[in-house]
């Protein structure tokens, strides 16, 4: 009895020993680039390599992930700064536990203010009266084009601003149900060759910046319990955003895997920067901008909502 005892206690060890290995997560991002160091992670297998079975979830608009990261249907996800910023001065107890993407000529090139045929858009005041969909109220190219706006002399409470998912911004422009999409590459490429407008301002270029677009985020309560599934995750995103800055066809793939979109189109337009690397002081401008338009109630204190 001893011996079989041992022996079964050997089978178990065995068998259940991988599966408490992989810790399940599930990471929610929209449908852009941004998050390219997560898709990479998952298809290239760097988050089994570090001891995690990951899984991407979808989001539609960036403004969600916060609620879904503290209802628990994701562990971690990729808000944009701006709505981390205005999740944390609402009471929503979330700590940033890596970078995923910056600003950079490059991916600042790929922001645009798309508007449909029959829209004349010659100049920043043309934009007065007219139908903005953003992917997300208070998200980063929301926030970024108000930003611009103000720069160009126009108030923006002269637009009327309503949300857009990514997927879905093609279907309205065609529709007429807005004027203009605030919107990045690959969608700009794709809606410009259906024809169904032309980019009315290139604002990001126009504004550019360096920092950070998106980052990961968590629960501090989750991630506080859990700090070797973080460090597993910071672990294997640094792995991941190695290869979405080196390796094109990669990072590629996994974008066009996760987005749906067509991988040519992908391939057209280089990902965003990736970097895992994230410091206080780079939300500073963020929250500057913020505090200017008023959309920040509290003085945050950065260096709590960073995850040492």
């Amino acid at each position: 009895m001893t011996k079989f005892l041992a022996a079964t206690g050997v089978v178990a060890i065995l068998v259940t020993g991988p599966v408490q290995a992989q810790t399940k997560i599930q990471i929610g991002c929209t449908a852009t680039s941004d998050c390219a160091s997560a898709m990479v992670a998952v298809d290239e297998g760097l988050f089994k390599k570090h001891g995690l079975d990951a899984e991407m979830v979808l989001i539609g608009i960036n403004s969600n992930i916060p609620a879904a990261i503290l209802s628990n249907s994701i562990q971690i996800g990729g808000p944009t700064s701006t709505v981390f910023l205005q999740a944390a001065d609402g009471g929503l107890d979330l700590v940033a536990v890596s970078g995923a993407s910056i600003m950079n000529p490059a991916s600042n090139g790929n922001i645009a203010a798309f508007v449909r045929n029959g829209v004349g858009i010659k100049e920043p005041k043309d934009f007065v009266g007219k139908k903005v969909g953003a992917p997300g109220l208070g998200a980063f190219l929301h926030v970024l084009f108000v930003k611009w706006l103000v720069e160009k002399g126009v108030d923006p409470k002269s637009v009327n601003f309503v949300e857009v998912t990514f997927p879905t911004m093609a279907d309205i422009i065609k529709s007429g149900g807005v004027d203009v999409v605030l919107t990045a590459e690959p969608f700009v490429t794709r809606m410009s060759n259906a024809g169904l407008g032309n980019v009315g301002a290139r604002y990001g270029a126009e504004l550019a910046r360096t920092e950070p677009i998106i980052f990961y985020a968590a629960a501090r309560d989750w991630a506080e319990k859990n700090p070797d599934t973080v460090k597993k995750f910071r672990d294997a995103i640094a792995d991941g955003a190695a290869i979405v800055n080196s390796d094109r066809d990669k990072a590629s793939a996994s974008i066009s895997k996760f987005t749906k979109q067509p991988i040519d189109l992908v391939k057209a337009t280089p990902p965003n920067r990736s970097e895992p690397a994230l410091k206080a002081e780079q939300l500073s401008w963020w929250i500057d901008v913020m505090s200017s338009q008023k959309m920040l109630q509290t003085k945050l204190d950065l260096n709590k909502l960073m995850l040492k």
